[in-house]
């Protein structure tokens, strides 16, 4: 999944070298914690969240069924 969102981050911001995707696996879910640039936070998140909220779309729909949730924070 760390792919996926690397890859997403890096089309949209200006410094894909910036973007870092981890993720931390806890007794109930995964959170993947997406960094970038400063100056690229609003190019991440959207007018109103939209981008963001599509990212994790995205994500939910990935994410097989039988396995734990996957959260996405913007950091």
């Amino acid at each position: 999944m760390a792919e996926l969102i690397a890859f997403i981050a890096r089309s949209l911001v200006d410094h894909a070298d910036a973007v870092t995707v981890r993720e931390v696996e806890g007794p109930e879910a995964i959170i993947v914690e997406l960094r970038v640039a400063p100056e690229d936070m609003g190019k991440v998140i959207g007018k109103q969240g939209r981008i963001a909220k599509a990212i994790r779309a995205i994500l939910k729909a990935a994410t097989p069924k039988d396995s734990k949730p996957i959260f996405l924070e913007i950091v």
